[in-house]
């Protein structure tokens, strides 16, 4: 797999912003903050209006965890053969036992869909909260899913830079892995190096303003840093310039 820089966007502009910085590949969300939702099927058609860059979307109904009751699987299927349709190149999802272990069934259900109208199918960083991660891949190879974001189980990739090295030396000829949480410029070279992991994925977090966030005794603003959040072209060009970097001196 070559080198693969995926943006967590959350809007239309994110996914412009994106492709004009250079980007490989987008992952498209709701409701980052919650740690990713299912995005709504006018994000997806709007974002495909503005990139042509792969996308592919969140199928995440609530925050928290990853053990859903039926209702909400039913919700989880629907909604992916709505954003396939609406052209997404691949689902991002996650199903756990309520032990934390993967449930084989519901993912091989979820990767037949998605291969059936030839999408990718990756499992998210629920695959962080497993108890035992070679027990987990090898389960998630079995059901055909085509790649794992995730941090090695811990809060940042940084952290779990031992586990996800051995990952890939064990099992990246078997699935791919996409590193994801804490990745940034300043660090990308040395995850590369030292996990051989060359995807990366990141939010390249800015902060915006909107005038209408305040009034007199009523705030909507996200946080004390900005009123709401997205893309940040100089945080992902830069990003871009060391992958870049690293891809001319590999040749």
């Amino acid at each position: 797999m070559s080198y693969c820089v995926e943006v967590l966007a959350a809007s239309p502009k994110d996914c412009e912003i994106a492709e004009q910085c250079g980007a490989d590949r987008i992952e498209l969300n709701n409701g980052i903050h919650l740690g990713g939702l299912t995005p709504s099927i006018g994000t997806l058609m709007m974002a495909r209006n503005v990139t042509t860059l792969p996308i592919v979307a969140m199928v995440r109904p609530r925050p928290g965890g990853f053990h859903y009751d039926a209702m909400e699987v039913e919700t989880m299927f629907i909604d992916a053969k709505q954003l396939i349709d609406a052209g997404a190149n691949g689902l991002v999802f996650g199903f756990l036992n309520a032990d934390r272990s993967v449930d084989a069934s519901l993912t091989k259900r979820f990767v037949k869909l998605c291969h059936e109208h030839h999408v990718e199918a990756i499992f998210h960083r629920a695959f962080d909260c497993v108890q035992d991660p070679f027990a987990a891949i090898e389960v998630l190879i079995a059901c055909g899913v085509d790649r794992i974001l995730t941090s090695g189980l811990k809060d940042t990739a940084i952290e779990g830079v031992a586990l996800l090295k051995e990952l890939q030396t064990k099992y990246g000829d078997r699935i791919e892995l996409c590193l994801g949480s804490g990745i940034r410029a300043a660090n990308a070279l040395s995850l590369i190096d030292q996990t051989g992991v060359k995807q990366l994925h990141g939010s390249f977090k800015g902060w915006y303003a909107d005038p209408t966030t305040r009034a007199e005794n009523v705030s909507y603003a996200f946080s004390n840093l900005g009123d709401y959040d997205g893309v940040e072209p100089e945080k992902l060009k830069q990003m871009i310039d060391v992958i870049n970097t690293k891809k001319a001196v590999s040749i």
